[in-house]
């Protein structure tokens, strides 16, 4: 249901159903989400289902800010923006995301450190894999 009304630039985050046939859709777009689209969706989804025979609830967002990333399209829409990853070790890491695949993603880090009492910066790209991390989520900064 939730593919048939998608465009090409949109995609499925996570459908899941809870208990009391609480339904929840997250969509996202590779150039952002409007709430009429979360709303036309909603739409879409509740006229295939006739309230006299089924009680469920529905509800049709987008993934929020802070919301850690859960597939691909999440990741490739973020390249070369900020990123804060928790590894499955508890460790943080903040960097740029330089890219993504099925299989990992590199994120260029940059520390300032001193080298003979001179300040220098030091950059590095660091390959995760999938099941060495916790999250990955967009950091948001107010400049």
């Amino acid at each position: 249901m939730v593919e048939e009304k998608l465009t090409d630039t949109m995609f499925i985050v996570d459908i899941s159903v809870g208990t009391g046939n609480a339904i929840s859709v997250v969509i996202d777009s590779d150039s952002g989400l409007s709430i009429d689209k979360c709303i036309e969706m909603s739409r879409h989804i509740e006229h295939q289902f006739d309230r006299e025979v089924e009680d469920f609830s529905l509800e049709v967002s987008s993934p929020g800010l802070t919301q850690p990333f859960k597939v691909l399209r999440q990741y490739l829409k973020n390249l070369g923006k900020e990123v804060e990853i928790v590894t499955a070790k508890g460790d943080k890491v903040v960097g740029t995301l330089k890219s993504a695949d099925e299989k990992s993603f590199f994120v260029e880090t940059k520390n300032d450190i001193k080298i003979d009492g001179k300040k220098t910066v030091d950059i590095k790209t660091i390959e995760f894999f999938p099941n060495d991390i916790k999250t990955v989520k967009p950091v948001i900064t107010f400049k």
